[in-house]
């Protein structure tokens, strides 16, 4: 990092998780994932996004109470949210897991 470089100051503070819980290889899950990254890259957040596919690991499904797919939790910056089914309604995904103002607070 050069001495003058700023640009991950921010990253630390509004750094956000997201899982996303699919079942199996299929268009609806890629589809899913697309839809989840496309969100974030517009809305100019800085995210990880961890697949798991429940069919893989059924345990994590358990785990996590996971019924339906897809579901994305946001597991950072706390609390913990999270959002069932289709994600290609951007404001009612960016409201559910409290990301529409990217923690600006406005």
């Amino acid at each position: 990092m050069a001495a003058g470089t700023v640009p991950d100051e921010r990253t630390e503070h509004e750094r956000v998780l997201l899982k996303l819980y699919v079942a199996g290889h299929t268009e609806r899950s890629r589809r899913a994932r697309r839809d989840l990254e496309a969100i974030c890259r517009a809305h100019d957040l800085n995210f990880d996004i961890e697949v798991i596919d429940i069919v893989e690991h059924p345990e994590l499904a358990e785990h996590e109470r996971i019924l339906a797919t897809p579901v994305v939790v946001r597991e950072l910056p706390p609390p913990m949210r999270r959002i069932i089914g289709d994600l290609t309604d951007i404001e009612r995904v960016l409201v559910g897991l409290e990301l529409h103002d990217g923690g600006s607070g406005e």
